[in-house]
């Protein structure tokens, strides 16, 4: 089968990346669609792929600054020629899911959210005050209409995949589909828990990571600790950080993204994962859990499906009426704010985790498993498709 991909743009290894990572390398040689690329930027497996970009890519400023561009987003993943394809498998967190596809084509779409700053998080992303009238005006009829095509093109794909029960009840709610669940791949071979004794000063840090933007929350983090006096080690970048630093406290490590052959020893050595955001799916506890380093997080979103994999129903219970309980990975807190996050890391610093078991938790989400799960789904969804037609 001729097999073409779509994944939203390309300028960085973030989770979404690196589940389109797993996919391409099922479909070796099949081109990359995508909004816009900045070369270098991801892995060099992807880049061996032909990449095909928008118009968006021409503008001036559009691989740093394409999020400006989101009005033109919809017409830009709707230029994309597809019609030589009998297969499209679309990876989408914004518009790649939209994407027109010929008739007689079969289009997958493996979702990790509808668009979350139209949707639930447009007051995170845009609050009022932001910007100036009659900006701001243009600002929110612009998320309007957004939503508007956003639920008027989510019958395009033929079958959903969603990463995690979350997101699927979002598209349930959202675009009125059901959607299969998938988790994401992750790469726990490339974790290992500590064996050798721990050096001087490790496990003396929390740890905060990944892209700073305003849902993850990692203010409430940094707020926290200074409220406790705790250390913190911050890897990551993102447009909050300038405003991060202000609240950090002090002797606060700021390293910037961490390469593959450091990640390692980052979350090794960590004493905790602090996870104060709600999120989708989230890949980087895992990678902690993988690594031996219990994480304590918001107890909404996937991480009630990672951290709080096999806790008690008690348990979930105290967490979704706004207390703090320990869990397999950790403990979640369900009150989002710095008197939340304060009693969970008290109560996790009362209790002790096993590495070994930690570990445990993250295996069922290995890559190979997503290889395995995904070629199920597809054969599935497709087989469903043919027998409708």
């Amino acid at each position: 089968m001729r097999i073409a991909l779509v994944h939203d743009w390309l300028t960085g290894m973030r989770g979404g990346e690196r589940v389109l990572e797993r996919i391409a390398a099922l479909y070796p040689g099949a081109p990359i669609h995508t909004l816009v690329w900045k070369r270098g930027s991801v892995s060099p497996a992807l880049e061996t792929h032909p990449i095909v970009t928008s118009f968006l890519q021409r503008l001036p400023g559009a691989e740093r600054r394409y999020r400006w561009f989101l009005p033109l987003f919809p017409r830009a993943v709707e230029s994309f020629d597809l019609s030589g394809y009998d297969v499209v498998i679309s990876t989408s967190h914004a518009v790649a899911k939209s994407a027109i596809t010929a008739p007689g084509t079969f289009h997958l779409s493996y979702v990790f959210t509808p668009m979350r700053y139209v949707w639930d998080l447009e007051r995170a992303y845009f609050p009022p005050g932001r910007f100036p009238w009659p900006l701001s005006w243009y600002v929110r009829r612009t998320c309007a209409r957004l939503r508007v095509w956003d639920r008027a093109t989510s019958g395009r794909p033929d079958a959903l995949l969603a990463d995690s029960a979350h997101v699927a009840e979002r598209i349930r709610r959202h675009w009125g589909r059901e959607a299969e669940v998938l988790y994401p791949p992750v790469d726990v071979d490339r974790f290992r828990v500590r064996v050798a004794p721990a050096a001087p000063g490790a496990r003396e840090r929390y740890l905060l990571a990944g892209a700073f933007a305003p849902y993850k929350r990692a203010d409430l983090a940094l707020e926290t600790c200074v409220r406790l006096g705790r250390r913190v080690l911050v890897t990551g970048a993102g447009p909050e950080e300038p405003r991060l630093r202000r609240l950090a406290p002090p002797g606060t490590e700021f390293r910037g993204w961490v390469g593959d052959g450091e990640l390692g020893g980052v979350y090794a050595n960590a004493r905790a994962l602090l996870f104060p955001g709600e999120e989708d799916f989230g890949i980087i506890p895992l990678e902690a859990l993988a690594s031996g380093t219990p994480v304590i997080a918001f107890g909404r979103g996937g991480a009630l499906e990672t951290v709080g994999r096999g806790a008690s129903p008690e348990a979930l219970a105290r967490v979704a009426a706004g207390g703090v309980a320990r869990v397999p990975g950790g403990v979640l807190f369900g009150t989002q704010t710095v008197a939340g996050l304060a009693e969970a890391i008290e109560t996790f610093e009362r209790g002790r985790f096993e590495p070994a078991g930690l570990r445990e938790l993250a295996l069922p989400f290995a890559a190979e498993e997503f290889d395995r799960n995904f070629r199920a789904a597809f054969e599935r969804a497709h087989a469903a498709w043919k027998a409708s037609r």
